[in-house]
């Protein structure tokens, strides 16, 4: 099953533009997930569990990194939320 996830995320510091693209650079490195950012989401599309695995990873890493953040996310069970995933 596929899954496409729209994530937003809001570092609780003054200093929040570096942890953003810190995150999104990290998941445009799996190259079996498709990644397609706009100024206020990112859209990941693959597999379904590997495509949760690597979120839940990844968000880990960033309140690891930065501390507090807010993720803000919708999940749609499918291959397609538009024609840009």
């Amino acid at each position: 099953m596929k899954l496409v996830a729209e994530i937003s995320m809001y570092p609780l510091n003054e200093q929040y533009l570096e942890p953003i693209q810190t995150f999104i650079d990290r998941l445009n490195e799996y190259s079996h997930l498709k990644v397609v950012t706009s100024a206020t989401s990112t859209l990941v599309s693959g597999d379904y569990l590997a495509t949760m695995q690597v979120l839940a990873k990844e968000m880990q890493r960033s309140h690891q990194e930065v501390g507090q953040a807010i993720f803000v996310c919708k999940f749609l069970n499918g291959d397609k939320m538009s024609s840009d995933v």
